[in-house]
């Protein structure tokens, strides 16, 4: 029987979720709220798992371990590094790659963690599709896409910063979680998608964006994640 991991890295992300959920019960681990229930005829765990990488790796390997999720979906919000993606639309990972793993002395390329023989963590091509379809059908005056997923410890609103992502690792939007859960995804052989609504510009106006349509991003990646377990 499949049991789906939904990992946000803020209440906001989740909150919508968790009032859905039936037949609920939380488990506390590593000082995270695991949510185990019901969501759409579907058994989930649903979980803030927290910002940054090492939160989000962490979060990955409970579920694995404690819950043995067949699959991870992780929804929230990015900002935008592609000039066909606006505010309010989603992203859906093709892939992820971390921006700020930098071993390139050694003759890695950047992004690249040593010994692991490639940079981009590969989303699960099903639940991609899956993500897609069910987009249009929920958020139908939504425009999403497929495309890649860069995560680093850090908030991107520089011009420069953003530029650099776009040239050098070929981002479609910038967060800080996604690769690591990727990562973790890969390590336990899980099959993974990362859902991502446009909360900026990931620019100079980002500090002024996010507040303001962060509560509207996350309002549509729960609507997708809602009506996709119920598909897998």
């Amino acid at each position: 029987m499949n049991k789906i991991g939904i990992i946000g890295a803020m209440e906001l992300e989740v909150e919508q979720l968790k009032t859905q959920l039936s037949q609920a019960s939380i488990t506390r681990k590593a000082g995270m709220d695991f949510h185990e229930g019901i969501l759409n005829g579907a058994s989930v765990v649903i979980v803030r798992c927290g910002i940054g990488k090492v939160n989000a790796a962490l979060c990955v390997q409970i579920l694995a371990d404690v819950f043995q999720v067949t699959h991870v979906i992780n929804t929230g919000v990015a900002g935008s590094l592609n000039a066909d993606l606006d505010i309010g639309d989603i992203l859906i990972s093709k892939d992820a790659l971390y921006h700020d793993m930098d071993v390139t002395i050694f003759g890695y390329k950047p992004g690249e963690v040593p010994q692991m023989g490639f940079r981009e963590f590969s989303a699960d091509e099903h639940l991609a599709a899956l993500a897609q379809e069910t987009c249009k059908k929920v958020n139908p005056g939504i425009h999403a896409r497929v495309g890649r997923v860069v995560s680093g410890d850090q908030f991107i609103s520089d011009k420069t910063v953003k530029e650099r992502l776009i040239s050098e690792f070929h981002g479609d939007c910038a967060e800080m979680e996604g690769a690591s859960i990727a990562h973790g995804a890969y390590l336990n052989q899980i099959p993974f998608v990362i859902i991502r609504a446009i909360s900026d510009k990931a620019d100079d106006s980002a500090e002024m964006d996010y507040p303001t349509f962060e509560a509207q991003a996350a309002k549509h990646s729960a609507a997708l994640v809602t009506e996709m377990v119920g598909k897998i």
